[in-house]
């Protein structure tokens, strides 16, 4: 009987787990255009966005995780950021934690890998660092690609990665 007990309370908390996992799926393009704003507010300035490449994923519960293209040229944040993000659910992103809010983050080449470095978008505070490392020769080349936990919880830079796992609510 004991048993019998416990091997459906594992059942029911693997079932918790993996509902909470495949709760998330990619967020569609008009889902996005409402969510991410034509001009981004960075530090004093609003800088427009490229929808186009917009990327992001949502849960059951409407909460985002989305990323989209700044174009900098011409503000004061060319060649500090390349994207912005909105966070609606905690998520730690190669081993930097981010709370629900706004950020920035940018990059630096390495020799495989970029060093990437995630910034609060209204004070341009250093929120932490990570590497995103090449993916495996013939993965699709995208500007920003942030793959739902449930198919490989990645984020795509380009060629690399950075792998995350979802925080708790």
């Amino acid at each position: 009987m004991k048993t019998m007990l416990c091997f459906v309370l594992s059942l029911i908390c693997c079932a918790g787990a993996l509902a909470q996992k495949g709760s998330w799926r990619q967020a569609t393009d008009g889902e996005l255009a409402s969510l991410l704003p034509a001009r981004a507010p960075v530090e004093k300035e609003h800088i427009e966005t490229e929808m186009r490449t917009a990327s992001g994923i949502v849960d059951k519960h409407r909460h985002y995780i989305a990323g989209v293209i700044l174009i900098t040229a011409g503000y004061s944040a060319e060649g500090k950021y390349s994207h912005f993000l909105v966070v609606q659910a905690p998520i730690k992103i190669g081993g930097v934690s981010l709370k629900p809010g706004e950020y920035v983050f940018g990059y630096t080449h390495k020799t495989d890998s970029l060093s990437v470095h995630f910034n609060v978008a209204s004070t341009g505070a250093l929120v932490g660092t990570t590497d995103a490392h090449l993916l495996p020769p013939h993965t699709t080349v995208e500007s920003l690609h942030i793959w739902p936990p449930t198919d490989k919880p990645l984020f795509q830079i380009g060629r690399c990665g950075i792998p995350y796992e979802m925080g708790e609510d």
